[in-house]
């Protein structure tokens, strides 16, 4: 089996990259494709092969915006009148689709895409504590310069590991710092095929997975805020 899984990330591969954690203690991808690194489909079909022929199995996690060296995104490749948004960008989707029709062909093994789509945004009570107090705190501090009076801001962090614990402090960024900015994955974080992520990407992305949520729930099922909108004026 060959079973390719299509992840969030337009221009920066985060969210793929992550998926190199599972390795860190378990079982995860063996092959890794960012946005950061041009995609090549005949290499990929000869990395593929090589693991393939080694394990008989091969599980790849892609980011959905990798493209080739002249910009177009492999998506596009099984789609010749690929969709456009409001904004004029390419809609993606269909990239697990496209590799691995692609690979059934060039190695006729049993080959599987999965693309996960709007479920990679449906798991909130599976976010850790560190998301969840990071969240909280956000939340508070941009409530805290609303009220001062602040404008024109972003809530962001500034993280740092000191001697090996993770430490992050909130900061209000100038919108004109943060808009139409991409913070992508370093290119020394990629391993030198491009076709993996490595330890210093994996230093990094652990410790924001850290902490269990010990969620609430009702009759099994996470316990979900029903929030009342209250109308809020400034008396004169």
């Amino acid at each position: 089996m060959i079973c390719i899984i299509e992840i969030m990330g337009r221009n920066a591969g985060w969210l793929a990259g992550a998926a190199a954690l599972a390795s860190a203690s378990g079982e995860g991808p063996d092959l890794v494709y960012l946005p950061e690194i041009d995609f090549d489909v005949d290499k990929f079909v000869a990395d593929v092969k090589k693991i393939y022929e080694e394990k008989g199995k091969v599980i790849i996690a892609a980011s959905e915006g990798i493209h080739d060296k002249d910009g177009k995104f492999i998506s596009e490749y099984g789609s010749a009148n690929a969709a456009k948004d409001a904004s004029g960008h390419t809609q993606l989707g269909g990239l697990a689709s496209f590799l691995a029709n692609h690979l059934k062909a060039a190695t006729g093994a049993k080959v599987r895409g999965i693309e996960l789509s709007l479920l990679q945004r449906c798991g909130a009570h599976l976010a850790s504590q560190t998301d969840i107090d990071e969240s909280f705190a956000a939340g508070k501090t941009a409530v805290e310069a609303a009220v001062a009076g602040e404008t024109d801001k972003m809530v962001g962090f500034e993280c740092s590991r000191e001697n090996g614990a993770y430490i992050c402090k909130t900061k209000l960024f100038n919108l004109s710092d943060v808009a139409n900015f991409e913070k992508k994955v370093p290119r020394e974080w990629i391993n030198e095929a491009g076709n993996y992520v490595n330890q210093q990407f994996i230093d990094y992305a652990l410790p924001l997975i850290q902490g269990d949520n010990h969620r609430a729930t009702e009759n099994g099922l996470p316990r979900f805020a029903h929030l009342k909108k209250v109308l809020a004026s400034e008396k004169a």
